[in-house]
Formats: structure tokens, C-alpha cells, sequence
């Protein structure tokens, strides 16, 4: 049962990979109101959204 769950865990994690992808595009044009809606999805979608949104610069804080 081992395999199953393992092969899963990697389907949802590439498909993690191409969200964070297409949304780090889609914030290169974002405007302010845009950027803080990707940081949100961000946040929902993934762990380590606080490094990504940070390196996006998506937020001003």
C-alpha cells in the first residue's frame, strides 16, 4: 500500500509544481490587487508559500 500513497504524494506534489509555476508567471504582470489574490492562493497551495511570496516581492511589508 506503500507505493500507492507514495506515487500520490508525487502526483500532488508536481502538480503543486505547475500551480506555483503558472502563478509566478501570472504575477510578473500582476498589479497590486492581482499580487495580494496570487499571495492568498499561494498560501492555500503550499508549506513554503511565505518563501515564495517573498521572493516574489508580492507583498510590501
Amino acid at each position: 500500500m506503500s507505493a500507492s500513497e507514495r506515487k500520490r504524494e508525487i502526483r500532488r506534489r508536481r502538480t503543486r509544481r505547475k500551480k506555483v509555476t503558472l502563478l509566478k508567471k501570472r504575477a510578473q504582470k500582476a498589479n497590486a490587487s492581482e499580487k495580494a489574490v496570487i499571495a492568498r492562493k499561494l498560501r492555500d497551495l503550499t508549506p513554503g508559500a511565505e518563501t515564495i511570496i517573498a521572493s516574489l516581492q508580492l507583498e510590501g511589508r
